[in-house]
C-alpha cells in the first residue's frame, strides 16, 4: 500500500488561512518533513526550505517534492528501513509577500520642548526571493510566528529618530509646515533599515499632533489670524461660556466686565465687529 504523501501549507485543516495580515513570517510547526513531501506555496508568499540550520532552496508559488539534496540513504536499504523516506529532517519557513501595514506611535519635542505626537504608518511587501532570504537570514523569530508588531519595535527607534531630528528644531506653529521634509527624511532611514531584511517600503503617512488639548485649540485660534494674545482670550471666552459665564463677550474683546449694565459689553462688541 502507497504511503500517503505529506502536504505542507499555510492552511488549517477546515481551510482557513493561517497567514493574516498581521503575520510576516509563518514556521511551520511539524518538525517530521521527511524527502517526499509535498510542499504548497501559495500566490501570495514565498517558503524557504532549511534543513539542519542550513537554507536549501526558496520556493515561488506552486507544489514542490521535497527532495534531500545528498541522498544519505540510498536503494534497498532505504526502501526497506524508510518505505522510499529519507529521515533527513527539514524546516519551512513562509514569508508573507503580500502589502502589510507597518505602524509606530511615540512623542516627540518641538523647539520649546512642547510634547508631539506622532504616527506613522508604511506599508512594506518582501519583493523578491533574495528579499525572502534576507528576511530569513537576518530577522530572528522566537516561536513559530513574526507578526508586524514585532517589526514595528525594530522600526520605532529609527522613526522617532527622523522625526525628532527636525521637529526639535521647529517651532510648534511650525511643525505642519515642515511634513514633507519629515516624510522624506523618515521614508530615507527607514527604507535604508528595511533593506537589511528584505523588506520594501512602498509608501509612508505621517500625522504630527500637539499632545496637550488645550494648544490643539490655541493653534487652531491662531490659524484664523488672531495674534497670540488674542487666541489666548478667545479659547478663555469659549472655556466661560461652556460654563455659562456671562462675562465670556467680555474676556473674548479683553473689556471689562460691569455688574449690572450688560449693555456697555455688547455696545463694545458691535464696535469691534463693524471695524472687521
Amino acid at each position: 500500500m502507497p504511503q500517503i504523501r505529506q502536504v505542507i501549507s499555510t492552511l488549517t485543516n477546515d481551510g482557513k488561512e493561517i497567514m493574516g495580515p498581521d503575520v510576516l513570517v509563518y514556521h511551520y510547526p511539524d518538525n517530521s518533513i521527511l524527502n517526499g513531501s509535498l510542499l504548497t506555496v501559495e500566490s501570495n508568499h514565498f517558503a524557504v526550505l532549511k534543513s539542519r540550520g542550513a537554507i536549501l532552496n526558496v520556493y515561488e508559488t506552486g507544489q514542490y517534492v521535497i527532495q534531500t539534496p545528498d541522498r544519505p540513504i540510498i536503494g534497498a536499504f532505504q526502501q526497506a528501513f524508510f518505505g522510499g523516506q529519507s529521515p533527513w529532517q527539514y524546516e519551512v519557513i513562509y514569508i508573507n509577500r503580500a502589502k502589510l501595514i507597518l505602524e509606530v506611535s511615540g512623542v516627540a519635542y518641538s523647539k520649546e520642548m512642547a510634547e508631539m505626537g506622532y504616527h506613522v504608518s508604511c506599508y512594506v511587501h518582501v519583493d523578491t526571493k533574495e528579499d525572502a532570504l534576507k528576511l530569513v537570514q537576518h530577522m530572528p523569530m522566537s516561536g513559530h510566528y513574526v507578526s508586524m508588531k514585532e517589526v514595528n519595535w525594530y522600526a520605532g527607534p529609527v522613526i522617532e529618530q527622523s522625526i525628532n531630528k527636525i521637529v526639535q528644531l521647529t517651532e510648534l506653529e511650525r511643525v505642519n509646515e515642515r511634513m514633507p521634509e519629515i516624510l522624506e527624511l523618515v521614508k530615507e532611514h527607514l527604507q535604508e533599515f528595511l533593506s537589511v531584511y528584505g523588506l520594501t517600503l512602498n509608501d509612508v503617512k505621517a500625522l504630527v499632533y500637539p499632545r496637550d488639548e488645550r494648544m490643539k485649540e490655541l493653534i487652531a485660534l491662531r490659524a484664523f489670524g488672531l495674534s497670540e494674545i488674542d487666541a489666548v482670550r478667545y479659547y478663555t471666552a469659549m472655556i466661560m461660556a461652556q460654563k455659562g459665564v456671562i462675562s465670556a463677550p467680555n474676556m473674548a474683546i479683553g473689556e471689562p466686565f460691569f455688574i449690572g449694565n450688560p449693555q456697555v459689553a455688547t455696545d463694545r462688541i458691535t464696535q469691534v465687529e463693524s471695524k472687521h
